[in-house]
């Protein structure tokens, strides 16, 4: 069942939609009634959209210009990922021995429906899925402060905008495969330091494919 929008959720959807796709790209200044006519409504759900936008980090405001789209730290992106790695990975395999059935139905359940949302190629959706799938393997752990290092961590990657960024590799259908993989030996309850090698990995391989695409696009940039 699809929960109706409000016109400020469809503007925000909208407006992230075009910013992580890079349809809007750094730099880019927003104009709030233009974006009122063309999306049929009026500047209060837009400007509350924005709003909600800036306080992810993806748009920011600059002095006499108004909104504009915030630029995108991929070195800082890479390092968080390295980061993040580490610690999901030790989250995982420290309750990998109590994980409860009824958690891993809900990670195939994630999993399916993340190929759905690659197939039809809905950035957002697959994104969301994502860090949904994620938020329900680390949260069995006990570890409070863990978990809320984890979590900002996501916030983080989130604000620096990797999502769209690591959409378009073929590193996606692999990392798909991967979760079907952690599932498995979580249902097994394999051996912890095996979990937390495959998480970490999961995260690294990543990471490396971001960076790999990074120095090429550097590369690029530089013979032109």
């Amino acid at each position: 069942m699809m929960i109706k929008e409000n016109k400020q959720q469809r503007a925000y959807r909208i407006i992230k939609s075009r910013i992580v796709e890079k349809v809007y790209v750094p730099g880019q200044r927003l104009v709030i009634d233009q974006l009122a006519r063309e999306l049929e409504t009026s500047s209060i759900p837009i400007r509350e959209a924005i709003r909600q936008l800036e306080a992810e980090g993806l748009i920011e405001y600059k002095h006499n210009i108004g909104p504009v789209v915030a630029p995108i730290n991929e070195s800082e992106y890479y390092e968080n990922l390295q980061v993040l790695a580490v610690l999901e990975g030790y989250a995982v395999a420290s309750c990998s021995q109590k994980f409860p059935a009824a958690k891993i139905m809900k990670l195939k359940e994630k999993n399916k429906q993340m190929k759905e949302a690659l197939e039809d190629f809905d950035i957002i959706a697959f994104a969301k899925l994502n860090v949904e799938f994620h938020q329900i393997i680390y949260e069995e752990s006990t570890n409070r402060v863990l978990i809320e290092n984890i979590q900002n961590l996501w916030k983080r990657l989130d604000s620096i905008r990797g999502i769209g960024s690591t959409l378009y590799s073929v590193r996606v259908k692999e990392s798909i495969k991967e979760h079907e993989e952690i599932i498995s030996l979580l249902e097994k309850k394999a051996d912890p330091q095996k979990i937390e090698e495959l998480v970490r990995m999961h995260k690294l391989r990543t990471a490396e494919d971001f960076e790999r695409r990074r120095s090429m696009k550097l590369e690029n940039t530089s013979e032109s």
